[in-house]
């Protein structure tokens, strides 16, 4: 049975756990010291909560079926890769155009939705190692914008060769500098691990270089799942805390403007290391998310969203029992 392909692999659990412990990752020659850039100030749109929904796994749920059955209007659509080179497509195999994706995404529009494409995730080959320079990767990406206006581009920054490899890490956050530049009506996200405490490691170091930077990001989604948790309700916001911590200490922001530059995205019902985040627990997380102001709300997946108990993690319900759709009508309501 095929598992989370975010978390696919002892690899990906040893790294999990690495962050989760608060373990920190050598410096390498591209991280430089000097003044940091202004960063980008003013109103932060908010997102519509978007669960993510992956066509090339298990036994994904139709797109406009579930925005009739639950009020959701958003779906973050997963994963563009690379299909060789710095050339995109999804899941590193389906067409960029002309493919289920495409037709899910033009169905979404026309039910009056909208969609965020996802880049990266856990497994497959990554555009950010694959590209060559920050102006290549740009280009992949803008290939995609191009083919379908997203109202967001996700970069979901968690494979070590990602997320690890500073050389890549600075080549996508310099990427999504152009990217931004060229498509101002774009929002842009980064998705990252996170420890109960907040971001460790490389992904504390994505949140500084980044400042350091200038990029204008318009949010950081923390991944609040596969940390180790035993109260998701506390130890979820724990995680968006520190993160907001950390948004404040590089970019000089008030508790406000972190929390409006932070999101969240948890997993439905049992996790990849055993966590269990119910329906109940859910609604609390999305209710503190807007009680504070946060900008984006998204799980993973739709994919997962049907009740099911027993046999830890699948691609098609959720482990634990639930309505079916309940995650989903609760994301709606952010």
């Amino acid at each position: 049975m095929k598992t989370n392909p975010k978390r696919l692999g002892v690899l990906g659990a040893l790294t999990a756990a690495l962050l989760a412990a608060g373990g920190t990752l050598g410096a390498t020659a591209m991280e430089v010291s000097g003044p940091r850039a202004a960063a980008p100030q003013g109103a932060v749109e908010k997102l519509a909560g978007a669960p993510y929904l992956y066509l090339g796994w298990g036994d994904p749920q139709d797109a406009t079926t579930v925005m009739s059955k639950t009020g959701v209007s958003a779906f973050t659509m997963a994963f563009m890769l690379s299909s060789g080179g710095c050339t995109p497509a999804w899941d590193g195999q389906r067409p960029l155009t002309g493919g289920v994706d495409e037709r899910t995404i033009d169905a979404i529009k026309a039910a009056g939705g909208q969609v965020q494409i996802s880049f990266g995730g856990w497994s497959g080959n990554k555009l950010g190692p694959s590209c060559s320079s920050p102006e290549e990767f740009a280009g992949a990406v803008q290939q995609v914008i191009d083919a379908h206006g997203p109202d967001v581009v996700d970069f979901d920054i968690e494979n070590t060769d990602e997320l690890e490899d500073y050389a890549v890490q600075d080549r996508i956050l310099q990427g999504i500098a152009i990217v931004k530049e060229n498509n101002p009506g774009v929002q842009a996200v980064v998705t990252i691990p996170t420890s109960i405490s907040g971001p460790g490691g490389a992904g504390a170091r994505l949140v500084t270089r980044a400042a350091e930077l200038g990029t204008p990001i318009d949010n950081y989604t923390v991944m609040t799942f596969d940390f180790g948790g035993s109260d998701m309700v506390a130890d979820t916001i724990s995680a968006a805390r520190g993160l907001k911590d950390q948004l404040k200490a590089a970019h000089g922001w008030s508790d406000a403007e972190a929390y409006a530059h932070t999101g969240i995205s948890g997993m439905n019902g049992v996790s990849d290391v055993g966590e269990i985040t119910t329906p109940e627990q859910w609604t609390q997380i999305r209710d503190w998310a807007n009680e504070n102001g946060l900008t984006r709300f998204a799980y993973w997946a739709v994919n997962r969203d049907r009740g099911c108990e027993g046999g830890g993690v699948t691609s098609s319900c959720s482990g634990i029992a639930q309505e079916d759709l309940a995650f989903t009508r609760i994301t709606a309501g952010f």
